[in-house]
């Protein structure tokens, strides 16, 4: 799944960057360059949507159909 996210990226007070998403909210990174900041920032993503699904997936009657479909949205 591909998906574009906002990441507003600051200079850090002790060193490095900090970067936050808007439309995830709790997900943030950090890095000592502007890069590392958004790979911290997009594995941060990352996390938070795999628990997500597999909070939703655990109420989930087992006989429930799970189908994967990209032409959703």
């Amino acid at each position: 799944m591909k998906a574009e996210f906002t990441a507003i990226i600051e200079v850090a007070p002790e060193g490095g960057f900090w970067a936050i998403s808007p439309e995830v909210p709790g997900a943030n990174g950090q890095g000592e360059t502007i890069e590392e900041a958004k790979t911290s920032l997009r594995r941060a993503i990352e996390l938070i949507f795999e628990d997500r699904k597999a909070d939703i997936l655990r109420g989930l009657p087992e006989d429930a159909i799970q189908d994967t479909d990209t032409n959703i949205l």
